[in-house]
Order: structure tokens, then sequence, then C-alpha cells
């Protein structure tokens, strides 16, 4: 859902079912050009997912071996975000959206595919190992065998909340077409600090924000590293944060060397995508982890 999101905009699709929802141009099956397509494709993926989502709510609700409070929550917090994610794509077919309010559609969708991949964490954490898992598992210390002190808990929030930043600042550029203003990379306009006006602020912006955001984490896997050690779940899920991270700042730096390319771009932008959506879940499952390990 998340991608075919990002292939409407990265396509400039968002009008191709003109202002009709649920139907697009006033039919249940749309005219075969390219934007409506794409934008209905978006609304067949999101409504199949809507009952995945629902489905799954049901399920962690009434089945007694899956209903607990954290697997509700999880569960709930999916459902929530799915419709809320439903409901502000209508209005922004329906109504024009500011560009302010298109970004927070992304951020909605990022949350929604967050509790997703904390539900699935979950279940995995709780399902039994096989015989040749179970030797991969007993190597690796357990988060609730560690023990943190709660200021790593709240540092892990104060960065999973400059990180949706960062997001939302992303997402404002792509819909707000601003990327273009910072021509070349790592360079801006071929220099370390450009002239800091109009879109060229807010992408130049974007990019100190993400290499920002690249120290914090390294900081704090290094932190996680040596206070949980080396060898622990926390340590291994702060790890990949960290490639996350790095593979997001160089997929940046590919999406400017291809905005001139649309064919290219779409993918770029895929990419980029997918790997914030990864890197934003795996923070959130490492702050949860660090919350049980937590103490004064």
């Amino acid at each position: 859902m998340l991608i075919a999101g990002v292939l409407v905009t990265n396509t400039d699709s968002g009008r191709g079912c003109g202002t009709d929802w649920p139907l697009c141009n006033g039919r249940f099956v749309p005219a075969y050009t390219v934007e409506s397509m794409v934008e209905y494709s978006h609304r067949m993926i999101s409504g199949l997912v809507g009952l995945l989502v629902g489905a799954t709510y049901l399920v962690t609700h009434f089945w007694k071996p899956a209903r607990n409070k954290e697997n509700l929550l999880y569960a709930g917090g999916a459902l929530l975000f799915t419709v809320m994610q439903a409901i502000l794509g209508a209005m922004a077919v329906i109504w024009e959206q500011s560009s302010l309010v298109l970004a927070l559609h992304f951020g909605i969708s990022l949350f929604a595919f967050t509790c997703t991949w904390l539900l699935y964490s979950r279940v995995k954490q709780k399902t039994l190992p096989s015989a040749g898992q179970e030797s991969t598992r007993t190597s690796s210390k357990p988060a609730s065998a560690v023990t943190l002190p709660k200021a790593l808990f709240r540092s892990m929030i104060a960065i999973l909340v400059y990180c949706y930043g960062v997001v939302y600042l992303g997402a404002y550029i792509r819909h707000t077409s601003s990327g273009g203003a910072c021509e070349g990379w790592p360079l801006c306009n071929g220099e370390i600090v450009p002239e800091l006006s109009g879109s060229t602020a807010v992408a130049f912006a974007h990019r100190l924000a993400a290499l920002i955001l690249l120290v914090l984490v390294a900081i704090l896997t290094t932190y996680v590293r040596r206070a949980a050690g080396k060898n622990s779940e926390l340590a291994s899920i702060a790890n990949k944060a960290l490639v996350l991270v790095f593979l997001q700042v160089l997929s940046g730096g590919l999406l400017s060397f291809t905005l001139s390319n649309e064919d290219v771009y779409i993918f770029t932008g895929l990419l980029h995508t997918i790997i914030i959506s990864a890197l934003f879940s795996m923070l959130v499952l490492l702050a949860i982890r660090t919350r049980q390990s937590s103490r004064e």
C-alpha cells in the first residue's frame, strides 16, 4: 500500500479519478489511462489491506491464545491508522488539500505499517523455534535479560520523534516537488551551505536533518552495544537500524542523481520509501525493547 501510494505521487496520478470516491470518474471500472489505473490500483490495494488488517484485529481480539494487551495495542493501532489513512486519502480526492496535509497522509501510513510490523515481530518472538533456530536464538541475549537506564528509553523516544520529523519533511518535499532545488549530492548546488531561501532551504534542511539522524543512530547503536552486549537482541536491532539509516542516506543521494530521469526516479523514490519505512519500524521496535529492559 505504501509503494502504491508513492507511485501515485511520483506519477502525479492523484487526480487520475477526478474528484470521485470511491468511484473513479463516476465509474466502477475506470478508463484505461495511466493516471486513472495507478490511482484506482492504489484504492484497490488499500481496500484489500484494510480487510486484512480488520480480519487480523478480529482474530487478535476474539482468539484467546492471541489476545493480550500488547497484541491488541498493535492490531488496534494498525486498524486505526489504516482507517485514518483511508479517510484522509478520500478527503484528498474530494477536496483539494495542501502539501502539508498530503505529507501527513504518508506519515499516517507509516504508523499503520509500523503497527503491523510490531505485531508480526511480537508473533515471531512468541512462536516456538524449530531445532535449527534454537541454537541461533540461544546465542543472543534477549532484551528481557538486559537492564538499561530509563534515560536510554527517553533518548529513543526523542530520536523517534526526530526521525518522524525527517520523514514528514521528506514527504513534504515530494509533494511540493522541491527536491530539484538542491542539485548534486552530497553538496547542494555545488556548495556546502547553499543560499537558504525558498525550496532550496527546505531541501537542504532535509539533507542536513538526515545526516544528523545518521549520527544520532550511530551514537545510539554504539551505546546499546556497550550496555547490552554485542551479541544481545538489542544490539542486533540497533545494528539493523544503523545499516538502514546509512542506506537511507545513500538512497537519498541516488534520488538526487535521478531527478532528471522520470522513468528511473519512480523506482529510486520507491526504494527510498521502503528503506525509511523499515528504518522507522526498526527504531520503534528498539524503543519498545529498550522500555522492557529499562530501570531507574
